[in-house]
């Protein structure tokens, strides 16, 4: 029995084992080491090479601090993410709401570094996945906080005209526009 119970138990741990490694792919254990995520990476790139599996590496690394607080992490990120980006091609994920978040999120950071180039990231992210509406309403985010109030009515009409989705998300960001808030979409209606 003792010699049964011994062999379930190596069964048991080389399953586990097998799972954790299964797990690091669909990111539920993602080591999150913010100093080298090489090997992270590399699995990600040379299995699917999703936008799915990106973002959730992606946005596990920027749990681990505060980007606006710590610079070290901010330009980790801004170059993990702009690995991503360069890894993803745009005519295959265009349609594709996780590439769609990674190339929102780089531009949201980019804003801390350099907002000329934070701009070109929110265009490029517009040009490339224009059906969702959220791209949208985060690049006229951007021109609202840069004081363009011109340009953010003109990126959000222009949203409403190429029927990106959801439609209300849109109206919400327009009518919090014309109350003249700051933030076009609260944390709730996001």
């Amino acid at each position: 029995i003792a010699s049964i119970m011994n062999r379930v138990r190596d069964l048991k741990n080389k399953y586990r084992n097998e799972d954790n490694i299964t797990d690091e792919l669909n990111c539920t254990k993602i080591s999150a080491d913010i100093t080298d995520n090489s090997g992270t990476v590399n699995q990600i790139m040379m299995t699917a090479n999703n936008p799915e599996d990106w973002l959730c590496f992606l946005l596990r690394l920027e749990k681990k601090g505060v980007p606006q607080m710590d610079a070290n992490l901010l330009n980790r990120l801004v170059a993990r993410y702009s690995q991503a980006v360069t890894a993803l091609p745009a005519e295959k994920h265009s349609q594709d709401e996780s590439y769609a978040r990674i190339l929102v999120r780089f531009a949201e950071l980019k804003v801390l570094q350099d907002p000329e180039e934070a701009r070109d990231q929110f265009h490029l992210a517009r040009l490339n996945c224009k059906k969702f509406a959220f791209v949208h309403v985060a690049f006229a985010q951007f021109e609202l906080a840069q004081g363009n109030t011109n340009k953010c009515k003109q990126l959000l009409q222009k949203a409403v005209e190429c029927s990106a989705v959801p439609l209300e998300m849109l109206e919400t960001a327009l009518q919090n526009f014309h109350l003249q808030k700051k933030q076009l979409l609260s944390d709730e209606e996001k």
